[in-house]
């Protein structure tokens, strides 16, 4: 009996013809896209006889495979006893640059419709036009073929073929993977506490397709917990492709490990890591021009041969992995690891890959998303992480020195850097003496200069290389694109900076986006050791009546933990005279309870007063400092200073909030006690004000939302270093008054409650 491989018809040739330059993808001005909007506007156009939309299906017997080949063409016109399938293609680009044959990806997608259409209605020829239309302009092109069954026949049963050793090898090995998943058993001797609870609400959560805020404390093994039951979904049939999103590099080795864990008892899974661009850009720049980067020109020639190579002898497909493959294959690392994950079972990335319009995995169609789970580490970092991809700004100054710099090259770019820099002008001239301030509506004007500056960047980028011209002209897309997000959800704010001026279109509250980049995903799971109040985590990440909610209580003893206070002030007016009793303090809590320590500072520059006064009067005592914009290597280096069993006392100076109060794992002995200074409120600025003023506006506690939730968040961070597994004990220090409030202390874990204050 052959089996079955279902597959879309834009899906199939967009594999089959991958072909091109890389740099056409990474230059957006290149890409072709499918605009709603125009579609809608050329099938308005249609007759009366004429359909849109038409779903057709076909099944094709190859070799020892039945595909089932499916989508819907745009157009189905029946015109002088002709029949004509349409297929409309948007595009930026000016036509004339689309060549006179047009292109052949959009030539194969139209004639597998029309082979499929003339098979069912036994037609032995049929016409498929394809319809162009310029975004700008509305100028639009047509072009048009007859062709026969027979041409048809044989030009779907190539591009089958093509197709059906990728096709085979995937089908083959889902049909392990799914035999596998049923048969794994949780990868360790037992659960933890908790751990069984978390497992089942997720299992249940993904068969009932809903979405799911899990607030379950450090140290329980989320990872596991979270992906055991995803993949035992997989051999159910519920699921076909897991996304594991995180913020921090090291989680994303967390989850790795969690995959090898089920791998080495019996699971067969194909996995990927997308790491970002810059950092994995075999070149000195960062520069997709194929005339520029080998592994750029060329890369849709290479890439199927490349993807059927690793996918064939590979699993774990890291960094280094993708690195191996991309030079033996000559292509570029990142845009490999891209096309990975629409192979692959599982994928470990960003947020952004899933939830920034800008960067989003745009190839994922809607069948894909109803059988894919997205599972998002950490998620209370996606909170401010949603604002910053959902916010875009300009400045005056980049606008002025390019029109310094194409005066002589380019007028028309030169021309419009010019207007756009005098807008700016007059805008800070509106404003006078103010600083900051809030722009009641975008002007439609700037706008448009906005858009003409980048048709005409568009223009010379085709021909020149400007790498100015090329950044300015992706931060004018970015900006261009939040513009049409533009609700009540945002403000508009400038902000004076000595001569230079800045214009951002600030997302207060992403709920609402987030939502919708994460919809008609099968199911989706946030959790984290500190999504509280979950209340306000399923407000702020777009969370629904009906979505489940889960709190995990701490599986580990109050026993475990010295937690105690020092009602110090750290707010900023009293910081000078707090140094000298905070490090006396430090150093009286590790003479008595001698062992490794993190102390962390709600600022560098209070960290560094701090420590000068800690070294100065306690020069015996090892320390180790947090550097600024520390490298991957420094901040290992720090991490391995502690070991289990010291001789003597460390204590290490850091950041809260930075890298080292999350997502670090020092079980044991490595870390015997945590200070956290102060409550951890964000510096009072502008944009934090705005965050307030708004939700108050919404009936919601706007200094809750804006400074008290967010910076108690990083203390709960910083104190969830210490306490890792059932055997770990450890001292805490809060130090400031604050915690002595009704308001804070609720916010502390349960297991917090029982302090000293000293």
């Amino acid at each position: 009996m052959a089996n079955t491989i279902q597959i879309a018809v834009r899906t199939l040739v967009e594999h089959v013809y991958s072909s091109g330059s890389i740099d056409s993808r990474f230059r957006s001005q290149s890409t072709l896209l499918d605009g709603t909007r125009i579609h809608q506007k050329i099938q308005r156009t249609y007759q009366d006889s004429d359909q849109k939309e038409v779903y057709l299906r076909a099944d094709l017997p190859f070799k020892d495979v039945i595909f089932t080949i499916d989508g819907r063409c745009d157009g189905l016109l029946l015109r002088n006893g002709e029949v004509i399938i349409d297929e409309i293609k948007s595009t930026s680009q000016p036509l004339e640059h689309l060549g006179q044959e047009g292109i052949p990806v959009h030539w194969a997608q139209a004639k597998m419709y029309a082979y499929i259409y003339a098979n069912d209605h036994q037609l032995p020829e049929i016409f498929v036009q394809l319809t162009y239309v310029q975004v700008e302009s509305d100028e639009k092109r047509y072009l048009k073929n007859c062709f026969t069954m027979e041409e048809l026949d044989v030009f779907v049963h190539e591009v089958v073929g093509n197709y059906y050793p990728y096709a085979k090898l995937l089908h083959d090995h889902r049909k392990a993977r799914n035999e596998s998943s049923k048969q794994l058993v949780f990868p360790f001797d037992s659960y933890r506490a908790g751990q069984r609870k978390l497992a089942g609400g997720v299992y249940k959560t993904i068969s009932e397709e809903k979405s799911l805020f899990v607030k379950a404390p450090t140290g329980i093994g989320k990872t596991i917990s979270t992906f055991f039951p995803a993949v035992k979904a997989m051999g159910e049939g519920h699921l076909n492709r897991i996304f594991y999103l995180t913020a921090k590099t090291i989680t994303r080795t967390t989850a790795e490990e969690a995959l090898e864990r089920m791998r080495s008892c019996g699971l067969c899974l194909k996995s990927v890591t997308i790491t970002a661009k810059d950092k994995v850009c075999f070149k000195n720049e960062t520069k997709c021009q194929k005339d520029y980067c080998e592994f750029a020109d060329g890369y849709y020639d290479r890439i199927n041969e490349a993807v059927l190579d690793i996918v064939s002898n590979e699993n774990l497909m890291n960094r280094e992995v993708i690195e191996k493959y991309a030079r033996k294959h000559t292509i570029c690392p990142f845009e490999f690891s891209i096309d990975l994950a629409y192979a692959v079972d599982a994928v470990i990335c960003d947020y952004n890959y899933i939830f920034d319009p800008r960067v989003s995995l745009k190839r994922m169609f809607e069948e894909q998303k109803k059988s894919t789970l997205l599972l998002v580490d950490e998620a209370h970092n996606l909170v401010d992480r949603g604002r910053e991809m959902f916010s875009a700004s300009l400045n005056k100054d980049t606008f002025l020195q390019l029109k310094k710099e194409f005066k002589t090259v380019n007028k028309v770019i030169s021309d419009y850097a010019s207007k756009i820099n005098a807008w700016f002008i007059s805008l800070k001239k509106l404003h006078g003496e103010q600083s900051e301030y809030t722009v009641e509506q975008l002007d439609e004007e700037l706008v448009e200069l906005l858009t003409q500056f980048n048709e005409g960047a568009e223009l010379f980028l085709q021909k020149e290389n400007a790498p100015n011209l090329l950044e300015l002209y992706f931060q004018v897309n970015a900006f261009l694109k939040i513009v049409e997000l533009l609700d009540e959800h945002y403000v508009i704010y400038g902000e004076k900076n000595k001569k230079d001026v800045t214009l951002k279109l600030f997302c207060i509250d992403p709920s609402k986006l987030l939502q919708k980049m994460g919809k008609n995903f099968r199911s989706k799971v946030f959790f984290s050791a500190t999504l509280s109040p979950l209340s306000y985590y399923q407000d702020m990440l777009g969370g629904q009546v009906d979505d489940y909610t889960l709190s995990i209580p701490s599986p580990f003893k109050e026993e475990q933990t010295d937690i105690f206070i020092k009602p110090l002030s750290t707010r900023y007016r009293d910081r000078a005279r707090t140094k000298e009793p905070i490090a006396s303090m430090i150093h009286a809590l590790v003479q008595n309870r001698p062992g490794n320590y993190l102390v962390f500072f709600p600022s560098y520059q209070y960290l560094l007063a701090v420590y000068e006064q800690f070294i100065t009067e306690y020069p015996g005592i090892p320390t180790l400092l947090q550097g600024a914009g520390m490298s991957e290597l420094e901040r290992e280096a720090f991490l391995e200073q502690f070991i289990p069993n010291r001789a003597e006392t460390l204590v290490g100076f850091a950041v809260l909030g930075g890298v080292f109060s999350e997502g670090v794992d020092l079980k044991g002995d490595r870390l015997n006690g945590v200070v956290v200074i102060g409550v951890g409120l964000p510096q009072l600025c502008y944009e934090r004000n705005l965050i307030k003023e708004h939700f108050n506006q919404n009936e919601k506690n706007g200094y809750d939302y804006a400074y008290v939730y967010p910076g108690m968040n990083k203390v709960l961070q910083a104190g969830g270093r210490l306490i890792r597994s059932e055997e770990d004990h450890g001292t805490i220090v809060l130090v400031d008054d604050r915690f002595l409030r009704r308001q804070y202390q609720d916010l502390l874990p349960q297991e917090w409650r029982s302090f000293t204050v000293i």
